[in-house]
């Protein structure tokens, strides 16, 4: 795999979890645009890819996680209008780490970290995950 920056892998993998978020959505049933659009909102957020960052932190690699911090320590061209610049960092992790994934297509490892993200996934908000959160 030739060298990206952690925001070209970040460029790659917002596309990879949008896609994601809206095969699982689409897969529900029929709704309309509407709907799947809020629906969408609940994962492709700044907000909702920072708390996934700290849900999945300790199930990933070593490997994995230094991605993820790569992505979260890298220093985007442009700010987010809608979101935290904290929030938005770690969702630029969430995000490095899903192109990461891909260009090594490792598909069922991205599927598997996806999972974590749903709510069927992870029902049960660890305790250490939320202090996680509240001290970074």
């Amino acid at each position: 795999m030739m060298e990206l920056s952690p925001l070209a892998l970040a460029y790659l993998g917002d596309a990879v979890f949008e896609l994601l978020v809206r095969e699982k959505l689409v897969s529900g049933g029929q709704l309309p645009i509407k709907d799947l659009n809020d629906a969408a909102k609940l994962y492709v957020t700044a907000a909702a890819q920072k708390r996934f960052y700290f849900r999945i932190y300790d199930q990933l690699t070593e490997k994995e996680r230094l991605t993820l911090k790569s992505g979260r320590n890298s220093k985007p061209h442009s700010k987010s209008k809608n979101a935290s610049v904290t929030d938005y960092r770690h969702a630029n992790g969430m995000e490095t780490l899903f192109g990461y994934l891909y260009l090594l297509k490792e598909y069922e490892r991205i599927k598997e970290i996806f999972a974590m993200c749903t709510p069927e996934g992870n029902s049960d908000e660890s305790e250490s995950s939320r202090n996680s959160e509240r001290s970074e």
